[in-house]
């Protein structure tokens, strides 16, 4: 197939909205159940997380959760925030 006949990255990506895209992004870096206790405390994989949701939070005009997201991201990046403890780990029966 010759590079004229061949569609263009570009052209595919204008097929698809900008939501999609976005919502395509949330979903590659959100973190996966199997993954969670590895990287539950990590800075980038939960603040890449929360951004991506974020900007679909923003696309669908949902300015405040969008917003939330933001700062719990920020809180991520700048060490405000960590994770908590694992519900299913530490509960010892009496």
């Amino acid at each position: 197939m010759t590079q004229s006949t061949q569609p263009s990255k570009n052209k595919q990506l204008e097929q698809i909205s900008d939501l999609e895209l976005a919502q395509a992004l949330m979903e590659r870096l959100s973190i996966p159940e199997k993954d969670w206790h590895k990287l539950k405390s990590n800075r980038k994989a939960r603040a890449s997380e929360i951004i991506a949701a974020a900007l679909v939070y923003l696309l669908k005009d949902q300015k405040e959760e969008a917003l939330q997201r933001l700062e719990q991201a920020t809180g991520w990046l700048n060490r405000s925030v960590s994770a908590p403890p694992c519900p299913t780990h530490g509960n010892q029966k009496s």
